[in-house]
């Protein structure tokens, strides 16, 4: 489209044909990253575009008493004011599961920062400027901000007239959703047990913290729809999403993903799609929207923070006998994915091991803090930082090994869940327990050198706190279990183009799927599968957007699995249309066509013998061959909403840790010299990306283990710290030693074996690390972060 840079281009992928599943074939797009020419979706331009600009509330909780337009429309360089009143249709909702978010404020708003009008004019700043003189007046409400001041009797309500599906099975109206799991009897279970402990346990509001911020371009069309550019993980939801706003017929509104900085979840939900949109479709003009940081904070969905009570119980020889649970995860003021998220935090709330009789309920909350949503492991993380606690916690009551404790009790293939489901694919849990403690330990001391102390090597580091003084040293292990794909019932496919033809006298590969790449190296892991089905050297990624089927989020550790798959099957119906051609073109020629196992090599046709038939450009000459396919896992179903009994997961990721720290006692600083970590993989299509995936995942939960939390004032509902200056994530000099062991045992039921991969890292990490620094201190430490003050009693 004259005047539009859209991104990504089209990546074209050489190579020998070996370079297929299994190889570590580098990047199209990482020499791009690094030296920072790759375009994001943030650097988008059209020639005559206008900026839009979105006001959100400065209130948690209040009436909307007026909103007055006006000055705003008279500044100079404003083309466009739109609040609730100026939207287009009856559709004025919108959301991934429960259609509770307004795409502006109406009425009421129900957390810091919500959208309340929309601005577009000639230049940002004139954008800005004309948002600071909409003038809103606001009578504000009594917040909700906890389970006590949200479910007690006369609680205000977030959503006074819920009318969704969630409604009815819930106690309460501010609740958002609940899943209890009852599978044998805990109680009489508990009055066998030897031992019983009980925690309870506090997980911090954690930010996806992606290095783009949230951005696209709208351009208007002639045909009177609208051209989106856009940084997103779920194209297709999006347009599920936006057209009914638009009043649209899905076919007009066409989206393209431009580049993505990052997405962890974050982009799962809208952000600037139907509001650039509306600009763009209100002045006829294209309209970009990029965020600043302070914005994205607000723009996006968050990690649920959580309240976690535990109790297990074990025999006196160490098997468990029990464990009963509640977990209570604040969603904030909109769904989002809660519902999805309470249903995995209850299903893998027993984590690893083999417990019998469990009694479990997890539920999701509206209240009036920032919404939560997807993020990295997705409901697993926050119970994994509670039952591990809790495994340490039974080790040491016992005065068992902590690490053969777990041993003791962990799952294998064929275990029986909670839910009722049998774990039918290998669930190695003792093995990569033995493999992380089997790795060697880092050096005592490693900060001593001849010169003296290198206090990069210390708590408090280059700020020079230490040089060893009441320094100690901490180990610990945690182990989790995370699903893959989508669950319980939802229909989980993705589709895949893939075309062959002549280019030159070479065949060449095309595939063109809708999946998100924002940064799980998906395009490197397709055009690996096409050279492995179809033997060619050349393959091209074409760009994700709307012309092709579905291909779901970028989330769940699905891509690899699902729209892999997809790739996969279109690949293979491509190979049998080439080896058909060569059938009726060749086959009197030669009888192996009719009666060999022939294969596509190298640009060739061979039997499985090695004998070549025929260059695949001779099969084809002018002729192109192009598919467009659906895949499905296979299928899932809701869990019982009374029981919690179903076969709700398709797969299982297994990841193990050992985290050792080094903790200044007297400061209460913590050092994570080391975070050692095993995982099954299933088959590694390539190595080096599993590598990155494991050690991007264990970084993200290093951080919310010691730095990361949003913190949110609990009398207004406020924001605190929004801004990458007071919420913390980790750098280069906080980031740890990562040696990674990976097992490859294969999944029959998954494509080439695969397992997903990206979350399980993000789960164990986490109590790993807790686990190393209450080894170091003898503290309890129950809550993420940890902070200074949780170490010295300050």
């Amino acid at each position: 489209m004259s005047g539009v840079t859209r991104t990504p281009t089209h990546l074209t992928q050489g190579g020998t044909t070996d370079a297929g599943i299994g190889a570590s074939t580098l990047r199209p797009d990482g020499t791009l990253k690094v030296t920072g020419e790759f375009a994001y979706s943030s650097d988008l331009w059209h020639e005559d575009m206008l900026w839009g600009f979105t006001l959100r509330s400065t209130v948690a909780h209040a009436e909307i008493v007026s909103i007055d337009t006006s000055e705003a429309l008279a500044q100079s360089g404003v083309y466009a004011v739109l609040t609730y009143d100026d939207l287009p249709t009856e559709v004025k909702n919108y959301g991934l599961e429960i259609q509770d978010t307004p795409v502006l404020a109406h009425g009421k708003v129900r957390h810091h920062g919500e959208p309340v009008a929309l601005v577009a004019a000639d230049h940002p700043e004139t954008a800005r400027r004309a948002a600071a003189k909409i003038k809103v007046e606001y009578a504000e409400l009594p917040v909700v901000t906890d389970e006590e001041s949200a479910t007690r009797e006369g609680a205000p309500l977030v959503h006074e007239n819920r009318t969704d599906d969630h409604a009815g099975h819930v106690p309460h109206p501010n609740i958002v959703h609940r899943q209890p799991i009852v599978r044998g009897d805990a109680e009489a279970a508990a009055r066998r047990a030897d031992v019983i402990v009980t925690g309870e346990y506090v997980f911090g509001m954690q930010d996806q913290a992606f290095l783009g911020p949230e951005s696209g371009l709208a351009v208007p069309a002639e045909d009177g729809g609208v051209d989106l550019y856009v940084a997103t993980q779920w194209l297709h939801s999006d347009l599920r999403q936006i057209a009914p706003v638009l009043g649209l017929p899905e076919d007009k509104v066409r989206m393209t993903l431009s580049g993505v900085g990052g997405a962890f979840g974050g982009r799962e939900d809208l952000s600037m799609q139907i509001h650039g949109c509306l600009l763009a479709l209100r002045t006829g003009k294209p309209v970009k929207i990029v965020y600043n940081r302070f914005e994205s904070f607000f723009g996006h969905v968050h990690r649920h923070p959580a309240r976690l009570w535990y109790e297990h119980g074990a025999t006196k020889d160490g098997k468990l006998t029990h464990m009963k649970c509640r977990i209570v995860l604040d969603g904030g003021a909109y769904a989002s994915a809660s519902p999805a998220v309470v249903g995995n935090a209850s299903s893998l709330s027993v984590g690893p091991y083999v417990v019998e009789d469990v009694d479990i309920e997890a539920i999701a909350l509206y209240t009036n803090n920032p919404p939560c949503g997807a993020m990295r492991g997705f409901g697993a993380v926050q119970a994994c930082f509670a039952y591990e606690a809790q495994m340490d916690k039974l080790a040491k009551k016992l005065g068992m090994d902590p690490v053969e404790f777990r041993q003791l009790n962990a799952m294998e293939q064929g275990t029986l869940l909670p839910t009722g489901q049998v774990v039918d694919s290998p669930a190695p849990v003792a093995e990569l327990l033995r493999r992380v403690k089997a790795m060697p330990l880092p050096p005592e001391n490693q900060w001593e050198t001849t010169e003296g102390a290198d206090v990069r090597a210390l708590p408090g580091g280059l700020s020079n706190t230490t040089h060893g003084e009441d320094v100690v040293r901490g180990i610990g292990y945690a182990v989790g279990i995370k699903n893959v794909g989508f669950s319980e019932g939802f229909d989980d496919y993705s589709t895949a183009r893939v075309r062959m033809e002549v280019v030159g006298g070479v065949p060449v590969a095309t595939v063109h799927t809708a999946m998100a790449e924002v940064g799980q190296g998906g395009v490197t892991v397709h055009a690996q599968i096409a050279r492995t089905e179809l033997g060619v050297d050349q393959v091209t990624i074409h760009p994700a957007d709307t012309r092709v089927g579905s291909a779901g989020s970028t989330s769940a550790s699905r891509q690899t699995y699902v729209t892999g798959g997809a790739v996969k099957n279109a690949c293979e119906h491509v190979r049998e249309q080439v080896l058909e051609l060569g059938r009726r073109k060749f086959g009197t020629y030669h009888p192996a066509w009719a009666t060999a196992e022939l294969l596509l090599e190298g640009g060739k046709v061979v039997t499985d013998g090695g004998e070549v038939l025929a260059d695949v450009a001779d099969v084809l000459e002018d002729e192109a061959i192009d598919l467009e396919l659906e895949w499905r896992h296979r299928p899932t179903e809701p869990f019982d909403l009374r029981t919690g009994q179903g076969n709700g997961h398709v797969q299982y990721s297994f990841a193990a840790h050992r985290a050792v720290v080094e903790v200044d006692t007297a400061l209460g600083l913590v050092k994570v010299v080391e975070l050692a970590c095993a995982q099954d993989v299933g088959k590694a299509l390539n190595p080096l990306s599993v590598i990155g995936q494991i050690q991007g995942g264990t970084t993200q939960g290093l951080g919310v283990a010691v730095m990361e939390e949003i913190i949110v004032d609990p009398k207004t509902a406020k924001v605190r710290n929004p801004s990458f200056t007071d919420y913390l994530i980790p750098t280069i000099l906080d980031t740890p030693t990562i040696p990674v062991d990976v097992l490859e045992l294969a999944d029959e039921h998954a494509p080439y074996g695969l397992r997903g991969i990206g979350e399980a890292p993000t789960l164990s990490s986490t109590p790993a690390v807790l686990a190393a620094i209450r080894n170091a201190t003898g503290l309890e430490l129950n809550r993420t972060p940890v902070r200074p003050e949780h170490l010295t009693g300050t």
